[in-house]
Parts: structure tokens; C-alpha cells; sequence
């Protein structure tokens, strides 16, 4: 079972709010919240509103019955860049500058089931090369050689 929370147009650049998601990625939903409310960023504080409102939309669609909130984790939690609002600045000398406001979409994937938990299954192909690699890795004992006995001229001569 499935919840989406989106918070569209918020204010703050995608790439700080990145950050703060990669904290919370794939934790348990409680977990997550008290990671945010230690965060000292700005994002944190609609990342935290929007991470409720998906439990909620959860527990709503399920019943109370079914569903706790210490059951959720987070499936799947991304930002997009939303439009970006440009203001000018004036500067000197005639000039002005570009102030550009930016915007992002943040959508947060509730769910009851462990996805990030799963192992992947390897490809047939994948697993024989992994296969080469350990053949390969592996060292055959080496026998050792005999040195083959080469006799001096002057060892020769001794004998005679």
C-alpha cells in the first residue's frame, strides 16, 4: 500500500534541498521525522510538513486499524526544479543584475513494505562474469623448477 505527498512550487533551490532528502532516504517514517526536526535548514521544515501529510494520506486510505504511522517507510522521496522567478537588481553605473528566485517539486512515496530492503537479482550474464573474475582471481600454486646443474671449465678441469 502506497501514499503520495507532493509540495509543489516551495521556495529554495533543488540542490539544497537534496541534501537534507539523502538524510531521510529509504528510513522509517518516524525515524525520518526525528532526523528533520534536528536539521538546521530550511528545507527541513516543509520536508518534515510534507512527510506527515504522506503518513496521514496513508493511515486515511488504509483505516486506522490496518495501518500505524511506525509502520511506513519511505519508498521512494525526490526534487525537481520548479520554475524559476527572475527579479532585477540595480547596480551601478547604469547596470542591473539577475536575481534568481528558484522553486522546486518535492513528492515523497510512502509505504508499508520494505522496498529498498530487497536484495537485486543478478542477471545470468552478470553472475558468469562475476564467475571469470573469481576464476581468474584465484592462484594456482606454481611447482618449482629445478635448476639444471651447468658445471664451470675450471670445475671440469679440476675433475680430469
Amino acid at each position: 500500500m502506497e501514499a503520495v505527498a507532493r509540495a509543489k512550487f516551495s521556495r529554495g533551490s533543488a540542490r539544497k534541498v537534496r541534501r537534507v532528502v539523502e538524510l531521510i532516504k529509504g528510513k522509517n517514517v518516524e525515524e525520518a521525522l526525528n532526523i528533520l526536526s534536528f536539521v538546521p535548514k530550511y528545507a527541513a521544515k516543509y520536508l518534515e510538513k510534507t512527510l506527515k501529510s504522506a503518513s496521514a494520506n496513508a493511515i486515511n486510505q488504509e483505516g486506522t486499524a490496518k495501518l500505524k504511522a511506525e509502520d511506513l517507510y519511505i519508498k521512494k522521496i525526490f526534487v525537481d526544479g520548479g520554475p524559476i522567478m527572475k527579479r532585477i537588481r540595480p547596480a551601478s553605473m547604469g547596470r542591473a543584475f539577475r536575481i534568481r528566485k528558484r522553486t522546486n517539486h518535492l513528492t515523497i512515496v510512502v509505504s508499508d513494505e520494505i522496498e529498498g530492503k530487497k536484495k537485486k537479482e543478478i542477471k545470468p550474464a552478470v553472475r558468469k562474469q562475476e564467475e571469470k573474475i573469481e576464476e581468474t582471481k584465484k592462484v594456482k600454486p606454481v611447482k618449482p623448477k629445478k635448476a639444471k646443474e651447468t658445471k664451470k671449465k675450471s670445475d671440469e678441469k679440476k675433475e680430469e
